[in-house]
């Protein structure tokens, strides 16, 4: 959940803040090490800060920890935690504990320059749509991790179950794309349910070609194309971005990363498909955003596909 920059003094930073809770067994499977878990509930609230457009500055975490698991596992957690706050000069207010199930909630704070914060209602008909690296892969890894899915080939099923547990929040790409994209969000319930949220809160509808949906290599080799293309739109944990841009800004896009493949600009083509994706410096074009509500979906084949549904919060079970 994150929260829209507060209103500041003139000449003062705005404030974001993003609040989160995962729960064991829920938003991570029970054998998850704890050091994962203390990297990726920072890492998810960093990422909707990204979403923002907001600098990272403190966070705080309560976890919940039943009494089986102890000091050893609340050692490791607090390693994984801080390494990630380092990473990304975050202060760490306070890690505090409750006994109970397993579960931890994260606050983290930003700040954003006035005006210039990114949020989920500024997407116009006719902006072109882009996600940053390659989608599907949390979902990949999550099948293995559950035994659903066989390991192999090895490099690659451990590629995947990396991008589960420890994801990469875009704080750098956030704030690069201040006054560039008109709206933004994470990628945490699914690649379509999360334009959704976009779609609704600017008004408008869109439309998206799955065949340009970034896919990495490793996704491909664990699950083929098929299932790869179907992880990438439904599934979450990924924590990449997903924007919109006006067609009058796309150009300022190529200086953000190395690559920004969208031949054809200012056409309602989206961009082709990366060949090497995975990192947030490779930004695809998906589609275009439109004045007709709700979200179309057009298959690889170029025909009309059903729109999949995405993370549902109150199922059981990761």
């Amino acid at each position: 959940m994150n929260h829209p920059p507060s209103s500041p003094r003139p000449g003062a930073y705005h404030t974001a803040v993003a609040v989160d809770t995962l729960v064991g067994g829920v938003h991570f499977p029970d054998d998850t090490p704890a050091g994962d878990v203390g990297y990726k509930a920072l890492a998810v609230n960093l990422s909707d800060l990204a979403a923002m457009g907001a600098v990272a500055t403190e966070a705080v975490a309560i976890v919940s920890l039943p009494a089986h698991l102890g000091v050893t596992w609340l050692a490791a957690f607090r390693a994984g935690f801080e390494s990630l706050a380092r990473e990304h000069g975050v202060g760490v207010a306070a890690i505090d504990t409750v006994a109970g199930a397993l579960s931890v909630s994260v606050e983290a704070h930003g700040r954003c320059p006035p005006g210039e914060a990114l949020t989920r209602a500024g997407a116009r008909p006719g902006d072109r749509i882009f996600v940053s690296g390659a989608l599907g892969d949390a979902g990949g890894g999550l099948e293995i991790a559950l035994g659903r899915r066989p390991a192999r080939p090895a490099a690659s099923a451990e590629a995947l179950v990396a991008r589960l547990r420890r994801p990469a929040p875009r704080l750098a790409l956030g704030k690069a794309l201040r006054g560039i994209a008109s709206a933004a969000i994470d990628v945490s319930d699914g690649l379509c349910q999360d334009l959704g949220h976009v779609l609704a809160a600017s008004g408008v509808g869109a439309r998206i070609d799955a065949g340009f949906v970034p896919l990495s290599p490793a996704l491909l080799e664990v699950t083929g194309d098929a299932v790869a293309r179907e992880l990438a739109l439904s599934a979450g944990d990924d924590y990449e971005l997903l924007f919109t841009v006006p067609p009058d800004r796309v150009d300022r896009l190529g200086t953000l990363g190395k690559r920004l493949d969208a031949p054809e600009k200012h056409s309602d083509a989206p961009g082709k498909r990366p060949d090497t994706p995975g990192t947030g410096d490779v930004i695809t074009g998906i589609g275009i955003v439109e004045a007709q509500p709700g979200l179309r979906l057009t298959g690889p084949d170029g025909t009309a596909s059903a729109v999949p549904a995405g993370y549902r919060h109150f199922r059981a079970g990761p």
